[in-house]
């Protein structure tokens, strides 16, 4: 019986723990890069004040193509002077307060125009002779807008650049009574901001989004999108949210003929979510959430009594280095329920700002961490620089004392704290 012969075996290879770890912390970039690397984002228009008038049908015929295109256009221009109830003028008046026509829809033939079309007015020029219907527009608080399209079962906002992200990002709403806070969708953006996020409750954490965009409130513009088949004619069903608890403001329908469409009728969308967000802040609805705010916060009176004894004492302090009496600082009587004479008196501090980096298995972590920070004594301030569930976030305090201090008042709240250089990594 003839034997055989194995090779023999192969040892492994020992990779050394500095080298793997070199290497998982490149994957995990090259991971995270990929998310946020590419053509994501669409760069929003500059927001003008400029009057536009949408939906101006015309139908005019010339000698050629292009004489009946400028027939249709001077015809639209008067229609749409006509539909916003300026008076009486002559063509070539109103043709000087147009600066632009939109071509929403046309077709052209040898001697004929079938089109809709918009005109915008200067609104410097034409705003007077419009009296107080096209004035000057009372706007909302800002509010940051978040388009989510849902088309195929997949709910996307920022992931990638879609036709209803467009449509907000093309929108004109200088004129519009609402103050529209559109990311571009570029970056971190598209982790941030997603279709879950929309489900959160938490007003620290939408506190925490929306001062990162200088936004006061939030609200959601949904498009459901029905193809009956690949190319062909397309339901949409759109909804309006508002709030952080994305509260249901209202919904239409609209039709499209075939996906050449599909953007005309998006855009349509978006002026009737301009429209519905206009009613409903003039009705009192769409109003900022008093929640996400502290600034409305009604103290009690033993606070207010306590901040009055502390600004006494300070006043008294203040004095005291200066070389004058203590009965030199007049201070308004108020009744406070402790004396200030016993209230020490805590010299200033500067304010530094110190990194602090979390883990943060879920998102409860996160509302957990930015809770805690702020709830430390002399804290100015805190924001969130990146966003790692499942692993390591970032975040920014704004602290009046010495980062040792600061570690002091975690560990006395419960957290395990580290202390580096400038930074300190927390967990519980």
């Amino acid at each position: 019986m003839a034997s055989i012969l194995l090779p023999p075996p192969i040892a492994p290879r020992r990779v050394p723990l500095g080298l793997a770890a070199a290497l998982l912390m490149a994957t995990a970039g090259a991971i995270v890069w990929a998310q946020v690397s590419g053509d994501r984002g669409l760069a929003p228009v500059a927001a003008s004040t400029d009057i536009e008038v949408h939906g101006v049908a015309v139908n005019t015929t010339g000698k050629t193509a292009e004489e009946a295109r400028e027939n249709g256009w001077r015809e639209a221009q008067k229609l749409a002077w006509i539909k916003i109830g300026g008076p009486a003028l002559a063509d070539n008046q109103i043709a000087g307060m147009v600066s632009a026509i939109v071509i929403e829809r046309e077709r052209l033939g040898p001697h004929r125009y079938i089109a809709t079309l918009g005109v915008v007015f200067d609104r410097t020029r034409a705003g007077p002779l419009l009296g107080g219907a096209q004035g000057q527009v009372q706007r909302s608080a800002p509010l940051l807008t978040l388009p989510v399209m849902i088309t195929g079962g997949t709910q996307t906002m920022y992931e990638v650049r879609g036709p209803w992200q467009r449509a907000w990002a093309e929108f004109q709403g200088g004129g519009s009574a609402i103050d529209y806070v559109r990311p571009n969708g570029s970056g971190s953006d598209s982790l941030l901001l997603t279709y879950g996020q929309t489900a959160r409750r938490s007003r620290t954490w939408w506190a925490d989004i929306l001062d990162q965009f200088g936004a006061s409130d939030v609200i959601v513009p949904i498009a459901r999108l029905r193809y009956a088949f690949p190319g062909g004619p397309i339901d949409g069903e759109f909804t309006a949210r508002y709030g952080p608890d994305s509260r249901f403001l209202g919904s239409f329908k609209l039709h499209a003929n075939s996906a050449d469409g599909l953007q005309a009728m998006l855009d349509q969308a978006v002026r009737r979510f301009d429209a519905m967000f206009s009613q409903a802040l003039a009705a009192g609805t769409l109003k900022p959430d008093p929640t996400l705010s502290t600034q409305n916060v009604e103290l009690s009176p033993t606070v207010l009594a306590l901040i009055e004894a502390s600004r006494r004492a300070e006043a008294q302090e203040a004095a005291l280095r200066a070389g004058e009496a203590p009965g030199a600082v007049a201070t308004p009587a108020t009744p406070a329920t402790l004396d200030p004479a016993t209230s020490p008196a805590t010299p200033a501090q500067a304010i530094s700002n110190f990194t602090v980096q979390v883990a943060t298995p879920d998102s409860s972590a996160i509302d957990a961490a930015l809770a805690a920070l702020r709830s430390v004594p002399n804290t100015y301030g805190t924001s969130t620089s990146s966003v790692a569930v499942g692993g390591t976030s970032v975040m920014r305090v704004s602290y009046a004392g010495t980062l040792g201090e600061l570690a002091a008042a975690l560990r006395g709240r419960g957290w395990t704290v580290t202390q580096g250089a400038n930074a300190l990594a927390i967990s519980r």
